[in-house]
């Protein structure tokens, strides 16, 4: 590999070493899924790097980001702090890989501890929470189906420990000569954070805001109470910040965090219509929403996806189902341990 100005025209994942604003470096690593990879960005600093997100702890993901390191004449030994966006195991884990082999402090937001204290508990399973869920919203088929494959998706109990700093909302974070302010933006999970450099206006948008796809809510195994009302209160106070370039977690760089985050509050608009619309429809469950919705970008039909992602669409439709709840849209009631929902009475 070799350092390179990010170029738009290249596909985001492709591996490499691209520049993206002066000592600022974008790392793409490979996903073992859709995904395809995670950006990781390298801060050049006087006596080594800092690190926003870390990748998956994997083989080919350690040794591609020793490759890019050593492009930039530096090793693993010289990533002096990892500044984590959420806990999710694409970001975290080999951030505690690298610390146990190097010595590099790890932060994350303080917002995690719940969803990082069950998934470094050998008894949790994972996606408890959503699998729940699913059986209380009509999804008992997803549910099984998704539960025969999720030993082929774990990660160890062993893969995450606690960070060195609990990182506070607020708190300034110096990377080099830069200083890296931590905004909460809890939605995708509880205690996400994005870091924005004020001075050069680079926002690392972690999962917050991503140019392609929108972001899942509330797959986390703590989830909050209302992860789309968060996940929306989140967007409206990151565009009060300055227009700033976007350094997102997957997919390209884009120059204006702005329009994105204004494309996502229309998205998730007409989200919250067309759930409405479906329940005034006779759609009575998460599941027979869903069911009644298009998915992807390729407005691709419920019973198309596979199942991890059948499961993320149900997720996300009990959530809007909730929020549509609280703003007095929709009324539910659980019968027989199943979520129904109706229109709200006009009269």
């Amino acid at each position: 590999m070799s350092v390179e100005l990010d170029d738009p025209a290249r596909r985001w994942y492709e591996p490499g070493v691209f520049t993206v604003a002066p000592g600022v470096h974008r790392i793409p690593l490979p996903l073992p899924d859709e995904l395809r990879a995670v950006n990781v960005y390298a801060v050049e600093g006087n006596d080594g790097f800092t690190l926003i997100d870390s990748g998956l702890v994997l083989d080919a993901a350690r040794t591609q980001l020793e490759a890019a390191l050593k492009d930039l004449g530096g090793g693993l030994g010289d990533v002096r702090q990892f500044l984590v966006t959420h806990v999710h195991r694409d970001h975290y884990t080999q951030a505690v890989a690298v610390r146990r082999d190097f010595g590099a402090r790890v932060g994350l937001g303080v917002g995690e501890q719940p969803s990082l204290a069950v998934v470094s508990n050998p008894a949790s399973t994972p996606y408890r929470h959503q699998l729940a869920s699913l059986r209380r919203n009509g999804a008992e088929k997803v549910a099984d189906e998704l539960t025969a494959v999720l030993p082929e998706e774990s990660v160890p109990h062993s893969a995450w420990e606690a960070p060195d700093e609990w990182l506070q909302p607020g708190t300034v974070v110096r990377a080099g000569h830069r200083g890296l302010e931590a905004k909460a933006t809890p939605g995708h999970t509880q205690g996400h954070l994005v870091y924005f450099d004020r001075a050069a206006c680079l926002l690392f948008g972690g999962d917050h805001i991503l140019p392609h796809i929108t972001p899942s809510i509330g797959l986390e195994p703590v989830p909050g109470e209302s992860p789309l009302g968060d996940y929306l209160d989140s967007l409206r106070a990151v565009r009060l910040l300055p227009d700033a370039r976007l350094l997102p977690a997957h997919g390209p760089v884009i120059d204006s965090s702005h329009a994105r985050i204004d494309e996502l509050l229309r998205h998730h608009d007409t989200r919250l219509q067309l759930t409405a619309e479906a329940v005034v429809q006779g759609a009575a469950t998460a599941y027979e929403v869903s069911e009644a919705l298009r998915w992807t970008g390729r407005e691709r039909e419920f019973a198309t996806l596979p199942p991890r992602h059948q499961m993320m669409a149900v997720i996300e439709t009990v959530w809007h189902l909730a929020l549509l709840e609280v703003r007095g849209v929709v009324t539910s009631e659980e019968r027989n341990g199943t979520i129904r929902f109706a229109p709200a009475s006009t009269g």
